[in-house]
């Protein structure tokens, strides 16, 4: 946009450098009122460019104020994730103590309804159990609370792992595409092991 104006300005300039020293008094008369609309039109893209600087900075460090205060707000779905709650039932679901584990998750749900992590635990315990109606519902839930696409492809894969143990294998099929289109970087991993299977009567998957 600036290129072609800069380079008639320079024409200009150039041709009057070259010319000024052998000009006749008129010729550098009119090369003087070139020379002061050359400095009037530089003095102005100056000032212009000097507004927009400061008007730039000014947004730029909005933007980065914004970001800071962003990045120190907790994320409500993740927040209670070091609470020793969270860890006790995390503890008892590692321990395959799977009635500890959701007596410890509902109390948390209960407190904090936004806290999804807690949620996907309490489901994924009552899959373990074998409780697969319950855990389907609370998987179907958090599809629709959570705008997290990681929360959605876990909930989804979870889905798609109660459907195969069904063996309604169409249908397991769909919901592990929906997981994968939800977050493929989360479900990556699950699709090169097989998304889920039995191992000894017990469903095997991977949950962090």
């Amino acid at each position: 946009m600036f290129n072609p104006l800069f380079a008639s300005m320079n024409e200009v300039l150039d041709e009057i450098i070259a010319d000024y020293a052998s000009a006749t008094y008129a010729q550098r008369a009119e090369m003087d009122e070139k020379l002061r609309i050359l400095r009037g039109m530089s003095d102005v893209c100056i000032e212009q460019w000097l507004l927009f600087e400061e008007k730039m900075g000014k947004y730029l460090q909005h933007r980065t104020e914004e970001h800071e205060v962003e990045k120190q707000a907790p994320d409500v779905e993740l927040s209670g994730k070091h609470s020793e709650l969270f860890q006790r039932g995390q503890g008892y679901y590692k321990l395959n103590m799977y009635d500890e584990a959701i007596r410890e998750f509902e109390g948390i749900v209960r407190s904090e309804p936004d806290f999804l992590l807690a949620r996907v635990y309490l489901g994924m315990s009552f899959l373990q159990k074998g409780d697969t109606s319950e855990a389907y519902r609370l998987f179907h839930l958090l599809i629709h609370i959570s705008e997290n696409a990681q929360m959605k492809a876990i909930s989804y894969n979870a889905m798609g792992c109660i459907h195969m143990l069904r063996r309604n294998l169409e249908k397991a099929y769909e919901y592990f595409r929906k997981a994968y289109k939800s977050d493929p970087a989360v479900i990556e991993p699950l699709f090169s092991m097989g998304l889920c299977y039995e191992h000894k009567g017990k469903l095997e998957f991977m949950l962090e």
